[in-house]
């Protein structure tokens, strides 16, 4: 199971390498494959006065040194066209957020990087939009769009303030042929609705994530903090720490019953000898 976690901003070099020893550990110990996931900008935040992080340059070097010390693959988001090729110098995967997802020149950009995509699918679009993601990656990546680009579910627009899930667009996303990754923490965000910030319903990510792995899919986004509270970014929503490896313990059990066989990016950084 291919498990991208971390903090959703990076806040300090500390804490970045705090998160990343505990998910190296727990990549040793359980049957994943551990991607390290930080945002150096959250570029749409509610408010203006909330924190976005420490920047493209600052950024960068932390993810650099999480890359370096613990052995772990990086994925951080972009959100223009000008930030994709600083960014492939580091990351080993290049994430398109969700509300940047029909951004054909974003998309083309990052395709072109070299390095492999995780498109995540807008909370204004349905499952079989995202039909016309891979098809726009296709035309630069050609049949190889099934190892170079993911596509993540992380809920859909469902009125005011909040998110629903259909587990059958899970299922319809695979059809497209590319690997399908489930957000198991935005799924459960309520954007905005706590006024300045976006509230979030944290207990239900067991719920949900089992759920979505039983339907099929190979592999889960799980922003973890080991302070919830504290958090910078989605403190509504970001695991514990703590208590990831008990909840991805119970999401390998069922995976080794209903998981599908796993399809997975060409990611160098992956490859075990």
């Amino acid at each position: 199971m291919l498990v991208i976690s971390g903090p959703c901003a990076i806040e300090s070099e500390e804490l970045a390498l705090e998160v990343a020893e505990q998910l190296a550990r727990l990549a040793q110990r359980l049957p994943i494959t551990a991607i390290y996931k930080s945002s150096f900008d959250k570029a749409n935040r509610t408010s203006i006065d909330s924190p976005r992080g420490p920047g493209l340059d600052k950024g960068l070097r932390i993810l650099a040194r999480v890359r370096e010390e613990f052995g772990l693959p990086v994925i951080t988001d972009v959100h223009e066209c000008a930030q994709v090729g600083p960014v492939a110098e580091v990351a080993d995967l290049l994430q398109i957020p969700a509300f940047l997802s029909r951004q054909t020149d974003l998309l083309l950009a990052a395709a072109q990087s070299g390095k492999p995509v995780m498109v995540k699918k807008g909370q204004f679009m349905a499952p079989g939009d995202m039909a016309h993601v891979v098809a726009k990656a296709r035309s630069v990546l050609g049949e190889g769009v099934a190892r170079r680009l993911m596509l993540c579910e992380r809920g859909t627009s469902f009125g005011h303030h909040d998110l629903v899930v259909d587990m059958r667009g899970l299922a319809q996303m695979r059809e497209l042929g590319c690997p399908v990754i489930y957000d198991c923490t935005h799924s459960l965000q309520q954007p905005s609705a706590a006024g300045s910030s976006s509230g979030g319903q944290r207990g239900l990510i067991p719920a949900l994530a089992r759920a979505a792995v039983a339907v099929g899919v190979d592999g889960l986004f799980i922003e973890t903090h080991p302070r919830p509270g504290e958090a910078q970014s989605d403190a509504a929503t970001v695991w514990p720490t703590d208590r990831l490896g008990a909840l991805l313990e119970g999401l390998l059990a069922i995976d080794a019953v209903a998981g599908p066989d796993k399809r997975t990016v060409d990611l160098p950084a992956l490859r075990r000898d």
